[in-house]
């Protein structure tokens, strides 16, 4: 039914995948729906390796980032309207979860989701206008809001493992890695000036701390290890 990927792959690698399967299989449909997504920006800069500021969900996880603050981070943008990941919107994902989780706290639904949030998601998937739906429920209060706001977060794949609460270092873990950039920038800084005693310290400290580096000629990249511990760094801020 669905058919997804990148809006840079609209042309000319999905056209072609209809021109080639349609000769394959002239009386089959091939799919009823195309969804291209635009870009993913960091911090309002294209994410790349060569930026450094590349990274996959399960670098997030492996951070500590849980996954439904990652989840409501992306659904918060139209799929067809660039996504920037923030600090802040990190920040404001976390808060809106547990605000919700603390008014449901006892609430039991069995009503099917809000007719608004609903509506919002059979328009093209516009999920920024269902978020803006469960904030309303959410500001309501009353009994009946609170539980269509339950089963309406629920469709998202939210609240599911609540007893488990949220991770409560997820901002000190986040700012740890925006740290690293920096502080790779610095390095590549001091690389350019030649400046071998400064770079040999901020190497040092920042592999000590869990970060992987790939210096090259021109360019310095960089991968959290598993062990990565953002604390080793706070005396470099």
């Amino acid at each position: 039914d669905i058919h997804g990927g990148g809006l840079d792959l609209q042309f000319p690698h999905h056209e072609n995948e209809i021109a080639q399967s349609c000769c394959a299989n002239p009386s089959g449909e091939f799919a009823r729906y195309w969804l291209h997504n635009e870009m993913l920006q960091v911090e309002g800069k294209k994410m790349s390796k060569s930026l450094g500021n590349f990274f996959t969900v399960r670098d997030l996880l492996e951070q500590g980032v849980p996954g439904e603050v990652i989840r409501f981070v992306l659904l918060s943008t139209h799929y067809r309207s660039p996504m920037d990941w923030t600090e802040k919107k990190v920040r404001e994902a976390e808060a809106t979860l547990r605000k919700w989780r603390k008014q449901l706290q006892g609430v039991e639904s069995t009503m099917r989701p809000d007719v608004g949030f609903l509506d919002a998601l059979k328009d093209d998937l516009n999920t920024s206008k269902a978020f803006a739906r469960l904030h309303a429920l959410s500001k309501g209060g009353e009994k009946e809001q609170l539980e269509r706001l339950f089963a309406s977060i629920k469709l998202l794949g939210f609240g599911e493992h609540w007893e488990d609460g949220l991770h409560q270092d997820v901002t000190h873990v986040v700012e740890g890695a925006y740290l690293v950039d920096n502080l790779v920038g610095q390095l590549k800084t001091a690389r350019e000036e030649k400046n071998w005693g400064e770079a040999d310290r901020l190497k040092a400290a920042l592999v000590g701390a869990g970060v992987k580096l790939m210096i090259g000629k021109t360019d310095v990249t960089y991968e959290l290890e598993a062990s990565f511990d953002p604390a080793k760094l706070e005396a470099l801020k």
